[in-house]
Formats: structure tokens, sequence, C-alpha cells
């Protein structure tokens, strides 16, 4: 699944750098991310980058894309080109 940002987002400007695929840009009100860039930073990291540096737990999985491991992968492979 793609991750979403929920409005609890305090725009601290912490996740958007952190996220390998480019997926986190600034929105109207909060940042946002684009669930057709986001792998969950599979290929890239163990964990999501974005949720680790979040300082309130405000990125959820979105339920709106719901992807297996191998499609996140698949999409990472589309993103990076390998």
């Amino acid at each position: 699944m793609a991750l979403m940002i929920t409005d609890e987002c305090i725009n601290c400007d912490v996740c958007e750098p952190e996220c390998p695929n480019g997926a986190i840009t600034q929105g109207e009100d909060i940042y946002i991310i684009d669930p057709n860039k986001c792998t969950e930073c599979i290929g890239h990291f163990d964990t999501p980058q974005c949720r680790e540096v979040c300082p309130v737990d405000c990125i959820p999985l979105n339920p709106n894309y719901v992807e297996s491991q191998d499609d996140l992968y698949t999409k990472y492979q589309k993103l990076t080109g390998g």
C-alpha cells in the first residue's frame, strides 16, 4: 500500500527530503504523498523513511491504494529504471 499523510501533519518539513522516490510534496495545507511514486521505501530501505522521521505519527497506509510487497517492488523498479 502507498502511504498517506493525514491532517495531523504539522508541516515540519522533515519527511519530504527523506523520500527516495520524491513522492512527498507540499500540498495546499499539509504535505501529500503521490501514491504513484510511494513504494513504502521498498527497494531503498527496510522501513518507510517518512515514518521514521515524522514527529507526530501522521503517516498511515492509504486504504485507497492496496498493493502487495511485490507490487511495490515492481513500482520501485519502474521508478528507478532497475
